[in-house]
């Protein structure tokens, strides 16, 4: 039987008028500019891969779609 290891999902998304990256609930890298907290996943997306799990960094909101 093969093993699969799930996938860590980090999310860029404004929450109260900022943008920020969300995972498992939590959210860090809050910044006025988008580019900056989607550095802060690309750098978390990082350290989970170096770590040995795969990674996916999803970007909500940039064409006027919002998630709920």
């Amino acid at each position: 039987m093969r093993m699969v290891l799930e996938r860590t999902v980090l999310t860029v998304t404004r929450h109260e008028g900022v943008w920020c990256v969300e995972h498992d609930g939590d959210a860090f890298g809050h910044s006025r500019d988008k580019e900056i907290a989607k550095a802060a996943a690309n750098r978390r997306a990082r350290e989970v891969q170096d770590g040995g799990r795969p990674c996916e960094v999803r970007i909500s909101g940039e064409h006027g779609f919002w998630a709920s």
